[in-house]
């Protein structure tokens, strides 16, 4: 606009300065001479020369005004141009800056989802672990069972949503009768494909023991019952008895009997109408009569270490591990003079007394369980790797020791439990959650 205002103020001094005189406010006032009749027909030459110099000044100002516009809206344009470019690279630098902090924000949306997920699955776990509720039975007596695993009751509609997850088992797998056509005693050849019975459904069954009587007593359980004892926890006393292992897969106890002493790891037992079992966080051995519910004796193994000292190499207080076999029962644990090293001690099924012991230079930390068929005693090599193998056989007849190599399948990888039952000829294991058994062949020798 300026521009403009000049441009006018210039035009009118170049034709104030052709006019005869200007008022006092700065006004042109132009003075015009008409020539009379005589005077129109003559040509004067300094009129003439006048209107061509006006006309060259007025060429001159065209072209002055045309260049002066023309650099005016140059430079307007180039100003523009650059407040257009700072604000655009401002913007995008912005716009970067936005996407940074948008980024960073999703990623810890992310960390918290996946945070809050797992807190989520830890609070099902934990609200899904077994409450003791008192139910009084048809002679008066109150018994304790979880409220999540009640006794089996036909007809009952709780039974149609189980959450156990369960694995269809042919009857051969079943039923025991289907390998009492083994006979005699000798050393282990292989081991067969683990078969899954049933997964637990809480954080209390990620390790435990489960077990059938290969010699029952008595008329009150069968070699067809079912034992478990679900291991996680700090007061570890139940045991849940299945009618047989249809109903175990179901996931229907009939009994859940109450120990009065607290149960220590996996390492359980259950031989000729007893459960065997380590007193928690001592070298105490229990014997608890299944009939008459109550303790039959007790007994310390003598120097056994405990709660930690000694245990296989996946840990869990696994000191002392009770096993029963052919030959009787047994205790595979370690003590300070064997120093860290395997010892099998034979015991006496009614007093719990030590017959013998036999110490072994396979080091416990070392192997992952351990099981005896035979009056031998056999070792595993990893409770993790999915295929493994039974590496150590120590005979107990001959005091020798000698490497194997038996293939064996951790499936589920997380093998914390491991034992013989010689009735069944099977393998018994508790593998991360699942309850499996494996079929086993032994070559009968003596």
């Amino acid at each position: 606009m300026w521009l403009h205002l000049s441009l006018l103020h210039l035009s009118c001094l170049i034709l104030c300065g052709q006019s005869q005189a200007s008022d006092a406010a700065g006004r042109c006032r132009y003075t015009f001479t008409v020539a009379g009749p005589v005077e129109s027909s003559c040509t004067g030459g300094s009129d003439k020369a006048a209107v061509d110099g006006m006309l060259s000044r007025l060429t001159l100002l065209e072209s002055l005004v045309s260049r002066l516009m023309a650099g005016a809206d140059g430079g307007m344009a180039s100003a523009h141009e650059g407040g257009l470019q700072e604000a655009y690279s401002q913007v995008t630098r912005e716009r970067n800056q936005l996407q940074q902090e948008k980024e960073r924000l999703n990623g810890q949306i992310q960390d918290l989802q996946r945070r809050l997920g797992e807190l989520s699955r830890e609070a099902e776990q934990i609200g899904q672990a077994p409450c003791l509720q008192t139910h009084t039975s048809a002679g008066g007596e109150h018994e304790a069972r979880p409220a999540s695993d009640p006794p089996y009751s036909p007809g009952s509609e709780a039974y149609q949503e189980m959450k156990a997850e369960l694995t269809e088992v042919s009857a051969s797998h079943l039923l025991p009768e289907a390998n009492h056509s083994f006979t005699g005693c000798g050393e282990l050849l292989s081991v067969g494909e683990p078969v899954s019975h049933r997964k637990a459904d809480s954080i209390t069954g990620k390790y435990g023991a489960w077990m059938r009587d290969p010699e029952p007593q008595g008329a009150h359980y069968t070699n067809r019952t079912v034992w478990r004892i679900d291991a996680v926890g700090k007061d570890v006393r139940q045991l849940f008895a299945y009618e047989d292992m249809d109903q175990f897969s179901r996931g229907f106890p009939t009994k859940v009997l109450v120990l009065p002493e607290p149960v220590e790891s996996t390492g359980a037992a259950v031989y000729r109408g007893s459960l065997y079992y380590q007193r928690k966080s001592s070298r105490t051995l229990i014997r608890y009569d299944l009939a008459t519910e109550r303790v039959a004796a007790r007994a310390d193994l003598p120097h056994a270490g405990f709660h930690g000292q000694y245990p296989y190499s996946w840990g869990g207080y696994t000191d002392i591990d009770l096993a029963a076999d052919e030959r009787g029962l047994w205790a595979i644990h370690s003590t300070s003079r064997a120093k860290g090293a395997i010892v099998v001690s034979q015991l006496d099924p009614e007093s719990l007394e030590v017959r013998r012991s036999w110490e072994t230079n396979i080091r416990k930390r070392t192997v992952a369980n351990a099981f005896m068929v035979c009056g031998r005693l056999y070792t595993l090599a990893s409770y993790a790797a999915p295929n493994t193998t039974i590496n150590h056989v120590y005979d107990t007849a001959t005091g020798t020791r000698r490497p194997a190599s038996v293939p064996f399948k951790n499936r589920y990888r997380y093998n914390s439990m491991l034992d013989y039952n010689h009735a069944q000829r099977k393998l018994y294991a508790w593998d991360n959650f699942h309850m499996v058994t494996y079929d086993v062949t032994v070559r009968s020798s003596r």
